[in-house]
């Protein structure tokens, strides 16, 4: 089964790392995708640009606006993802709990809908 792991960090707690600390979260980071490649159990996975780099886009009665940034104000900002498949929600929540940002913020696990487009 296939699942997204959203991974949200304070970017400030993030920033406030010295550089050695973010390089050495980031290494971290890399070899666990790594391993889990290796197994088989990770389609994809990528950090994200700044909140600031972010746009909003909505439609509504037919107009398209756009707005600088996330849709909500929120502590924690989406900071990147990886796309897995594994055999349930219990290998899913394990995989989760080991990923270096975890230490740092959280992670939602969801499962992906196989049956169309959103």
């Amino acid at each position: 089964m296939k699942y997204l792991c959203l991974v949200y960090v304070e970017e400030k707690t993030l920033n406030a790392l010295s550089r050695d600390e973010r390089v050495a979260l980031s290494d971290e980071s890399m070899a666990y995708c790594d391993e889990l490649q290796k197994n088989g159990q990770l389609l994809g996975a990528s950090p994200l640009h700044p909140v600031e780099a972010a746009t909003t886009v909505r439609v509504r009665a037919g107009k398209v606006s756009t707005t600088d940034g996330p849709f909500a104000e929120t502590k924690e900002q989406l900071g990147g993802y990886l796309l897995i498949d594994v055999r349930d929600l219990n290998d899913a929540v394990r995989i989760a709990s080991k990923f270096p940002a975890a230490q740092y913020g959280s992670i939602e696990v969801r499962p992906i809908k196989e049956d169309g487009c959103a």
